[in-house]
C-alpha cells in the first residue's frame, strides 16, 4: 500500500485513522484488531500508518498486543491512559523502566459501539499475538 502523491492519504490510511478515532477513552485496539476490523491489511500496515500519520488521532489507543507501551512514547501514553482510566497492570521490578503494561483483558475494545471492553473481533480469548 503506497502513499498517494503530494502527501494525500490512501483510502486505507484514512480508514485506519478513522478507526482509531472510534476507540472509546479508556479502551484500546491492537494493530491486528484494527486490520481485522477493517477486513484489510495487517498489523504491520496499521502500525506504519499510525507511525506516519497517527499524531492527529488518539494514537495511544492503537497498541501492541502484548500490552507494552509504545517505545519512545511511554510516558506520554501512560499519562493519557491514567487520564482516561485505561486498565493497567503494575510493572515488576524487572520490567523495562519499571513501566506498567496495558491490561489487555480489561482494556481491549471489540469495536462494538457503546461496548466497554471485550475481545478482539473474531478472536478467541487469549489469541492475541505479539503484533507490533
Amino acid at each position: 500500500m503506497s502513499e498517494e502523491p503530494h502527501g494525500l492519504l490512501t483510502e486505507y490510511a484514512e480508514r485506519v485513522l478513522e478507526t482509531a478515532e472510534l476507540i472509546p477513552p479508556g479502551r484500546v485496539m491492537t494493530y491486528g484488531d484494527v486490520a481485522e476490523w477493517l477486513g484489510e491489511g495487517g498489523p504491520r500496515q496499521v502500525g506504519r500508518i499510525m507511525a506516519l500519520y497517527g499524531g492527529a488521532v488518539p494514537w495511544w489507543r492503537v497498541v501492541r498486543a502484548d500490552g507494552k507501551l509504545l517505545p519512545g512514547h511511554e510516558l506520554r501514553a501512560l499519562e493519557r491512559y491514567r487520564e482516561e482510566g485505561t486498565p493497567l497492570r503494575g510493572a515488576s521490578a524487572s520490567a523495562d523502566g519499571h513501566l506498567p503494561r496495558l491490561d489487555m483483558r480489561g482494556a481491549r475494545w471489540d469495536g462494538t459501539p457503546g461496548a466497554g471492553s471485550g475481545g478482539a473481533p473474531g478472536a478467541a480469548a487469549g489469541s492475541e499475538g505479539a503484533h507490533n
